[in-house]
């Protein structure tokens, strides 16, 4: 792990990968620049802010007290030592997890062996008419988040692992409409577990005062939406 860009570490955390008292590594670096993104100074791919090896020997420290250890971002896949990073943490007895965008798919394929589950971030719908370019300030995006998210599920088909989708709401990036969208494009692929998080405001991103990202006036969409992907979860501002 001593080569893994590291940004940060959160010791310990039961909302990083649900179920799961976990560590979260965060890794420097990500292409995207999106609008509500939480960490803006984990974007650009600068010098490592801990020592791989010291992180290493905390976690051997460790072991019996977590369950696992999430890889966050940023996006960690950008870095070519993930892969080595996940080997040893499972030498060390730890179950492993990745909090991704999908911007790397054919860097996903190969290290999906290596991993126990999956937070596949999800910006808007999977189509060109979705506002996933604005949103992440690339053109495309959507494209390779397509093609992670069928690794993922055929993944969990052929070998068990588990995994979650996720969708940061607010009415400034994406509508009603893109929002059934997106619920009928994932049941498509089979996917039956849902989980849509209120936006919070951010250093740089504050929502207009006239827009709001309640649950209150969805709840006929959420209805909408229970019937594409039976397994709906909501998840509060406060831990999206």
């Amino acid at each position: 792990m001593k080569d893994l860009c590291v940004g940060g570490l959160t010791p310990f955390s039961t909302s990083d990968w649900p179920g799961h008292l976990a560590a979260v590594v965060f890794v420097q670096g990500c292409p995207w620049r999106c609008t509500y993104c939480h960490n803006e100074d984990l974007q650009q791919r600068s010098a490592a802010k801990l020592d791989g090896g010291t992180l290493l020997a905390w976690l051997k420290r460790r072991r019996g007290l977590l369950d696992g250890v999430v890889f966050s971002g940023g996006e960690p896949l950008i870095d070519r030592s993930l892969a080595s990073a996940l080997e040893q943490v499972r030498n060390l007895g730890f179950a492993t997890g990745l909090h991704t965008a999908g911007i790397y798919p054919a860097k996903l394929k190969q290290i999906l062996p290596l991993l126990d589950w999956v937070g596949l971030d999800l910006k808007a719908s999977l189509d060109a008419q979705g506002s996933y370019s604005r949103v992440t300030g690339a053109k495309g995006a959507h494209r390779p988040v397509l093609q992670c998210l069928d690794l993922i599920v055929e993944a969990h088909h052929r070998t068990g692992l588990s995994y979650e989708c996720r969708t940061t709401y607010h009415p400034e990036w994406i509508d009603e409409p893109q929002l059934l969208r997106t619920g009928t494009q994932l049941a498509a692929r089979g996917v039956k577990h849902w989980v849509l998080q209120e936006a919070r405001a951010t250093q740089h991103w504050q929502p207009a005062q006239h827009l709001t990202s309640s649950f209150d006036r969805l709840s006929w969409l959420l209805d909408l939406l229970k019937v594409h992907v039976p397994s709906l979860v909501l998840r509060p501002a406060a831990v999206a």
